[in-house]
């Protein structure tokens, strides 16, 4: 039984007095303070998949020279950075996560010069550059893993080997253990040539580093200073937590649930992944970028990390234990693409934003993640009906928020690839049949600039991927001349993230019911901002009173494409009426704000009740949401209250006689 529902039922006068609180609770979201915010912790990041955004040779493949062609769309949309996968040279077997040197440039996607160009441009668009750092592992293509099959001094151990296991039945060696591949099969494959297994904890051909040896460290610190020497602001760290493994090579245990010994969900992967080992390696990259920042002065240089991980193990990315060691700017939040989809309740929505900030450190800043190359886009996860709903959502959450390229004119997957136009490894493992279930494809391919000729993108023949053939209508072009659309909504929303209140504000989430998710931002002294999200395809009346700060009248600063409002329709707080998967950011003017308070302060108790008596429902909707994560709130002093324990909550509520409320309505009912 859940613990909220266990407490409705033992003490509903506690039950009621901490639903109060909970209406009332807001998260304060600290970013530093306003004299120390620096560039990137309020700023919108633009992932570019450099294959699919723009090719400018016609070979049918992006590359940087279309990237620098197209940095003025990420300028008007109001972009401030872009992290680009990966662009060094590779085989490209796995797309660029193959890297076979990595201070070097792909030939298809350009020469270093093309690469100082796309920096120059970049700089006079006052947009940053981040690149794609994937330390975990090499090509097999790599200079360093040819040095180390052939055993030679100084890298005979810069990658993972192990002798393997002396067959029963006479022949070659057995792998060494039970660990599996992310993308099937053993992690372990036999090298002839050296006579020993390597570990690749990805494809064959990506063999993982030894981290354990001094000198791949330094090889990876010396990568790092020769791309920020070349004026880059960071990098975002893939695969992040597959960095150790256990020395021992001890089997993993089995899941129970996964039967296929070659499948990823055969074990639990205690012995490959979140290794203490791992955070400390991100703490030394972290010393060594703020040492650079220091040394060279500029801008902060940044570190995102993507670890698919559970929510206390990525926060430890954040920082040391201690507090004394910094680690990521930025441990990327996938919540919202893990713990959500197209049939998540508003009280889901709200739990899994709160479960972010309630685990976050409070000195730390927020970030939200809702697309990626790896990950089916918006429009295919949450519903088309549903794009501008989650922009909504995105631009104005506290912190920094990020863009999958494409997401910004609402593309969706292209799931009719062919077998033969297939690319991505981990279906090109499958067959023929259930290849689409695994594919990244759909996810990958190219922008989608206007109704042209491969939507714009490449004169070729044929481009590396499909064009969705949606382009004829899905397009930028399309977009900019619309009066609505995806577009126009994600670049309102992008200049009001702007807004003092919305960069540092604090933030008050409740389910209003089932299918509506209602928040404000407040920061005293400026304008207030309501949020409210329908999920669901009918109209739904909301009366916005249960937030007790806000004025009776109110002004829509933006609406979703599809939305009946326009920008600067005024709304009745207590009457609004919001129709089918809509979404709206209504403005409150500090003054009308100042005012309400006054009245508030004068009469409080009052408003506060009548606000939770109008609708049972809404209340019992909060403690949904909330009630799991309320003991953790007043716990880490992430409310902007009072903070008290539970157990000193517990204490003044059987004290103040709710205890006796509870029995004396039992007796009655006896």
């Amino acid at each position: 039984m859940n613990n909220h529902l266990l407490l409705h039922r033992q003490q509903p006068g506690l039950y009621r007095i901490i639903l109060l609180l909970a209406i009332s609770a807001t998260v304060h979201c600290t970013t530093g303070g306003s004299d120390t915010r620096d560039w990137w912790q309020n700023t919108v990041f633009y992932q570019i998949y450099p294959r699919s955004f723009m090719d400018s040779d016609g070979d049918g493949v992006g590359d940087l020279r279309g990237i620098t062609s197209k940095l003025q769309h990420l300028a008007d949309a109001g972009i401030g950075a872009t992290w680009l996968s990966p662009i060094f040279r590779s085989p490209m077997v796995d797309f660029g996560y193959d890297i076979a040197d990595y201070t070097a440039i792909q030939p298809e996607y350009g020469t270093m010069e093309d690469f100082d160009g796309m920096m120059l441009e970049a700089n006079r668009l006052g947009i940053r550059i981040v690149l794609d750092f994937v330390p975990n592992h090499s090509s097999d293509q790599c200079e360093w893993f040819q040095r180390s099959v052939a055993r030679e001094v100084g890298y005979d151990d810069f990658f993972v080997w192990h002798d393997g296991l002396v067959n029963p039945d006479g022949g070659d060696p057995l792998p060494p253990n039970n660990w599996q591949s992310v993308f099937y099969g053993s992690a372990w494959t036999f090298h002839p040539q050296r006579g020993q297994f390597y570990l690749h904890q990805f494809t064959k051909e990506q063999p993982d580093l030894n981290f354990r040896n001094p000198a791949v460290v330094q090889q990876m610190d010396d990568v790092m200073r020769f791309w920020l020497g070349k004026g880059v602001a960071g990098f975002r760290i893939d695969a992040v937590n597959h960095l150790f493994e256990v020395e021992d090579f001890l089997d993993e245990p089995l899941t129970g649930t996964d039967l296929d010994p070659l499948s990823y969900g055969y074990t639990h992967h205690y012995y490959t992944k979140d290794l203490p080992e791992a955070y400390e390696m991100v703490y030394h990259w972290r010393s060594l970028l703020d040492q650079w920042t220091q040394e060279h002065g500029g801008p902060m240089r940044i570190m995102m990390t993507e670890a698919y991980a559970n929510i206390s193990f990525t926060m430890k990315y954040y920082r040391s234990a201690d507090g004394i060691r910094a680690g990521s700017h930025m441990p990327f939040n996938f919540l919202l693409i893990t713990d959500l989809n197209q049939a998540s309740s508003a009280p889901d929505f709200v739990f899994t934003i709160n479960k972010w900030l309630t685990y976050m450190p409070r000195d730390q800043n927020a970030n939200w993640v809702v697309g990626n190359h790896d990950q089916h886009r918006v429009g295919s996860r949450f519903g088309k009906e549903r794009i501008d709903l989650i922009s909504v959502l995105l631009m104005t959450l506290p912190g920094i928020a990020v863009t999958y390229y494409g997401e910004e004119i609402g593309m969706v997957d292209y799931k009719d690839i062919p077998w033969e136009d297939t690319k991505d490894p981990t279906a090109r493992n499958t067959n023929n049949q259930v290849y689409m279930d695994f594919s990244r494809d759909p996810e990958r391919t190219p922008f989608q600039w206007d109704d042209s000729t491969n939507a714009g993108f490449s004169t070729a023949v044929k481009t590396w991927l499909p064009i969705n053939p949606n382009y004829l209508q899905l397009n930028l072009k399309n977009q900019k001349q619309a009066e609505k659309s995806h577009y126009k909504t994600y670049q309102q929303l992008v200049k009001l993230r702007q807004h003092e209140t919305l960069q540092r504000g604090t933030i008050q989430l409740i389910p209003y019911n089932e299918e509506v998710v209602t928040f404000v931002r407040e920061l005293p002294d400026r304008d207030s901002f309501s949020i409210v999200l329908n999920l669901s395809p009918r109209e739904q009346p909301v009366d916005l009173s249960i937030f007790a700060h806000l004025s009776e009248q109110l002004t829509v600063v933006v609406a979703s494409s599809s939305s009946s409002f326009t920008t600067g329709d005024l709304v009745r707080r207590d009457e609004l009426l919001i129709g089918p998967y809509d979404a709206l950011v209504l403005q409150e003017d500090s003054s009308s704000s100042r005012t309400r308070q006054r009245l508030i302060l004068r009469n409080p108790l009052p408003v506060t009740l009548a606000s939770a008596a109008k609708d049972i429902a809404v209340i019992a909707s909060v403690l949904i949401a909330l009630g799991s994560c309320l003991y953790q709130f007043y716990r880490r002093g992430g409310i902007g209250v009072a903070v008290w324990s539970r157990q000193a909550l517990l204490g003044w509520c059987y004290n103040s006689g709710c205890d006796d409320e509870y029995n004396g309505s039992e007796k009655k009912k006896m």
